[in-house]
């Protein structure tokens, strides 16, 4: 049952553990409009996904917390070719702020290799949780997507194709206590380069900007909550919104949470099946991971849309 809060949600909720959704039932088609809705109004929905169980979020929960524990000489040394895919922290902008990010997280090799340059003899036991973690999350992401292209009506071989092109990266995010003088703001507002986000959080915090421009605090809870990111707006022709959000540290607490983010490994084109007269192609085609790049520069951050001073028409 829904509880009295989850009922007045202005957000969708989609109930992925409905075990009688399946893909041409009126139960699935029902949920297609619910996620289809979601992302054009407000850019995201919440997800109810008990696949995923206490125990495994639990689990790997403990093991961020022991990564986030580590010197800040080790955790340094966690690095890549891919840009924002290394170690974040200590950022001016959001001093309160750090963040890591595991490439291909359900390849349990990648989650090795991670271990590894954090701890001299690895840490299986994060492995194992992040490795089962992304797995599950990888499947809601499919299935996210497979009803974003069934609600358009679109074919599902380039579904297929879509689903084979994506790289996955799993994110964990620490926000420390603000001190007395230091202001709540743990992540100023923004959009992610992201296709779909798919955040969970253990305390309060996130806040996402709903379609009349108000700001909207999500509940720490079982839920996740799935954001549409610029990726997927130039995709769908601007018929999807990017969703913005923000962090708002209101409690005297250390704040953990977890993401799953997914990009294209092919060039990011507007889907031509969704180009009318009301939603013309608006951006050029780019490389997912330079997009990624330039959102961190100083030109992006004088921009009042990243995406369209990077690609737009």
């Amino acid at each position: 049952m829904e509880s009295q809060r989850e009922c007045e949600y202005p957000l969708p909720l989609v109930d992925f553990s409905n075990e009688n959704m399946k893909p041409g039932t009126h139960t699935w088609l029902e949920a297609c409009e619910m996620v289809r809705r979601g992302f054009e109004d407000h850019g995201c929905f919440l997800a109810r996904f008990h696949k995923l169980s206490p125990h495994l979020l639990n689990s790997v929960f403990y093991a961020m917390e022991q990564l986030f524990a580590l010197p800040l000489q080790t955790k340094r040394r966690k690095t890549s070719d891919k840009p924002n895919h290394g170690y974040t922290g200590q950022v001016p902008s959001s001093p309160l702020f750090e963040s890591f990010a595991i490439d291909n997280p359900s390849n349990f090799q990648d989650c090795q290799k991670f271990a590894r340059v954090m701890w001299p003899t690895g840490n299986h036991h994060l492995c194992e949780s992040v490795n089962e973690y992304a797995k599950l999350l990888q499947e809601l992401d499919q299935t996210v997507k497979r009803m974003v292209f069934d609600s358009y009506g679109l074919d599902k071989v380039k579904c297929e194709s879509f689903l084979e092109s994506t790289n996955y990266a799993f994110r964990s995010y620490r926000y420390n206590i603000p001190a007395m003088d230091e202001s709540n703001v743990g992540v100023n507002p923004h959009t992610d380069s992201t296709f779909i986000t798919i955040l969970h959080q253990r305390v309060d915090g996130l806040e996402v900007k709903l379609k009349g421009g108000e700001w909207f605090g999500v509940d720490a809870s079982p839920l996740f909550c799935v954001l549409a990111g610029d990726a997927l707006m130039v995709w769908s022709s601007e018929r999807i919104r990017a969703c913005e959000h923000r962090v708002m540290l209101k409690e005297k607490v250390t704040r953990y949470s977890l993401g799953l983010l997914s990009y294209s490994t092919k060039m990011v084109e507007t889907l031509e099946d969704l180009v009318d007269e009301e939603h013309p192609i608006r951006y050029k085609p780019f490389d997912h991971y330079s997009y990624v790049g330039f959102r961190f520069t100083e030109e992006a951050a004088k921009c009042t849309s990243r995406i369209k001073a990077y690609c737009g028409l």
